[in-house]
């Protein structure tokens, strides 16, 4: 069973909208029998907003499934009611961004691309302060940056996250926060990327355009063969979650010939060794 609220959530909404979709019912006709409105039931079938155990057993009957099959999605209900520690943070991380970091912590695989920053989870606790005082200013920068480090323990628990991370060269060539900082980040990259459940990859100017040169993108992968992948884009105000097959099959294939164009791993460490002898 899945451990983060936030999939649980998802899990529960995708199982309900499949459910009425097999008896044959609108949505208008499924909330009347549910004495709930027509908007509130959509936003719990696309887990904008939760739905109690009791709603979603109400809604069980209503599409008549009962017995062990009802109990396992009503357990998983009650999960979804559980807090993640990323709550903790609501009052500096916005929910659109919530809903991401809880994904992120059930994740089994992580790939990602990034054009101008590193990654949340390979920044430095002086990286990730210099990035939100350009980006958001000073207003609680001490939690915001708490966070971003707790975020980061999905790479050392027991069954770790598979990470792939391609950087454009930019992200490694522009010196955010000083010189001090990012020696300090560009060693950081290089030790993580010594962890068997990362890759860390550079992708050299010399590479030319590429297909992701319009946008970065994270791909997640979940180990419950139940949970599909999303593909997850985010900017300054909003993210958004992309879930139909076809966007993670064109994200998959993407990173995939990025993986290709960037250098080696290993040259990859080389570079990132060399870049840091050049903040010294």
């Amino acid at each position: 069973m899945t451990a983060s609220p936030t999939v649980r959530r998802r899990r529960i909404a995708r199982e309900l909208r499949h459910l009425r979709e097999r008896t044959g019912m609108t949505l208008d006709q499924a909330a009347r029998q549910l004495d709930m409105s027509k908007s509130n039931l959509s936003r719990i079938e696309n887990a904008q907003i939760g739905i109690k155990p009791r709603d979603v057993r109400a809604a069980l009957a209503l599409y008549q499934v009962t017995g062990e099959d009802a109990e396992a999605l009503i357990e998983i209900a009650r999960g979804a009611q559980q807090r993640g520690w990323w709550q903790n943070y609501s009052d500096v991380l916005p929910e659109w961004f919530e809903f991401y970091v809880g994904l992120e912590a059930e994740a089994a695989t992580l790939r990602t691309y990034e054009a101008e920053s590193v990654p949340g989870l390979l920044q430095t606790e002086e990286y990730a302060r210099a990035i939100y005082r350009l980006t958001a200013g000073e207003d609680g920068v001490d939690r915001k940056v708490a966070a971003r480090m707790q975020r980061q323990e999905v790479l050392h628990q027991k069954q770790p996250v598979q990470l792939s991370v391609v950087l454009n060269e930019a992200v490694l060539r522009r010196p955010v926060g000083g010189a001090a900082v990012m020696r300090d980040q560009l060693r950081q990259m290089l030790d993580i990327s010594q962890l068997p459940n990362v890759t860390i990859q550079v992708l050299p100017f010399a590479a030319g355009g590429h297909p992701a040169m319009t946008t970065p993108y994270v791909i997640l992968g979940f180990a419950d063969a139940a949970e599909e992948p999303v593909v997850y884009l985010d900017n300054l105000t909003m993210g958004l979650a992309l879930e139909e097959a076809a966007h993670v099959h064109g994200y998959t294939l993407v990173h995939e010939k990025l993986s290709r164009m960037a250098l080696t791993p290993e040259d990859s460490a080389t570079y990132l060794e060399a870049a840091s002898r050049y903040f010294a």
